[in-house]
């Protein structure tokens, strides 16, 4: 990330010798499984059925209903700059941080317009909202049709 401040090639942390750049490297993403699996759950508790997933369309949504061109995002609250109690402001970098959440924030709109140009029907839903699952799987019945 060039905006990032320091030189991450020379810079050495307190795990033995490695440098920032070589510890981050060895940092795989999860993805957002425990979101997923949370959405999974109320999925199926309320026998919403037809959804696929790891499905390659534009943006890579979570879910997918293929024939009812529905897409379905699981976004992270920190991540993607939610207004709840889980994004929490960074200390350390503050500047570069914000500039990453808005570049994903501006990402996240290209990626619901696009959908939307191509005929497909977008929702979004808050990692913070499957707290309250009756809602998200509301919204995702109504953008069925049903």
């Amino acid at each position: 990330m060039a905006d990032w401040p320091g030189d991450a090639t020379q810079e050495h942390t307190t795990f033995g010798h490695l440098t920032r750049g070589q510890l981050m490297a060895r940092v795989h993403s999860k993805g957002n499984k425990t979101t997923e699996a949370r959405l999974i759950g109320l999925l199926r508790s309320s026998k919403i059925t037809g959804w696929r997933r790891h499905q390659r369309i534009f943006g890579r949504p979570d879910f997918v209903w293929p024939k009812k061109k529905l897409a379905v995002f699981v976004d992270g609250c920190f991540w993607h700059g939610h207004g709840c109690g889980k994004n929490l402001s960074p200390q350390t970098n503050s500047k570069a941080w914000e500039i990453k959440l808005r570049r994903n924030q501006k990402r996240d709109r290209l990626v619901t317009k696009t959908l939307r140009v191509m005929g497909w029907r977008v929702v979004r839903i808050w990692e913070c909202e499957l707290r309250t699952g009756p809602k998200s799987n509301r919204r995702i019945k109504n953008a069925l049709g049903g």
